[in-house]
């Protein structure tokens, strides 16, 4: 779906939304710049930048960095897209030189097999770069903010693959945010109270738009 046509449909919807911070716990305050990222490569990370761009902020966007891309910073070196290996970047770099530091990175929670298979990556190697990644993050702290918003159908059983996704993001993030429908088992809410995680529970993934405002901004 085209974005602007996306962002037009969920204009009404976005004016009711409402979100719930768990336990009222006060947003983070991190700032920019900041890069997206998926975890597990569905599409649910274009609704991510969607968000981004509706609330004005600029990113960079890597379907697949690792630890030395995020080290670069800003531009990602220079890197360009290319089969399997997508870059973007909405940053103006007379405001954000190249190489500046990121202060924030997002992962967008949602496995999809066929995305993993066009970046040439299984389940497994999935796992270990994002393991990479979030280990450098913390090494540098840049905070690391994880949102799952696609719902039941990104959700399944012990182990499965939007499981291990889960659990290879969502218990080393610095701030969750998911949907009531991602939620419905109460996984996410157990979750961050047992690693105590600030965790902000929305109706729909527009509802990101108010929130990525207050914490980016």
């Amino acid at each position: 779906m085209n974005k602007r046509i996306f962002l037009g449909l969920a204009a009404v919807a976005l004016a009711g939304l409402a979100f719930l911070v768990a336990g009222q716990q006060a947003l983070p305050k991190v700032g920019l710049p900041v890069l997206t990222t998926s975890a597990g490569q569905s599409t649910d990370v274009t609704t991510l930048n969607i968000v981004l761009e509706d609330a004005g902020i600029p990113y960079d966007y890597c379907d697949v960095p690792t630890p030395e891309m995020v080290a670069d910073g800003v531009g990602l070196g220079g890197r360009e897209s290319g089969p399997g290996f997508h870059v973007e970047t909405t940053n103006d770099p007379a405001k954000v030189p190249a190489g500046t530091p990121y202060k924030a990175v997002i992962f967008a929670i949602g496995a999809s097999l066929k995305g993993m298979g066009a970046s040439g990556l299984t389940l497994d190697s999935e796992e270990a770069r994002l393991k990479k990644v979030i280990e450098f993050c913390k090494q540098k702290k840049i905070f690391v903010m994880a949102v799952h918003i696609g719902g039941e159908s990104k959700r399944g059983p012990a182990g499965s693959d939007n499981e291990r996704m889960i659990d290879a993001v969502a218990p080393f993030a610095d701030y969750l945010v998911v949907t009531k429908d991602s939620n419905k088992d109460g996984r996410f809410t157990k979750l961050a109270a047992a690693k105590k995680i600030p965790l902000t529970e929305i109706e729909y993934a527009l509802g990101l738009v108010d929130i990525v405002k207050q914490i980016l901004q």
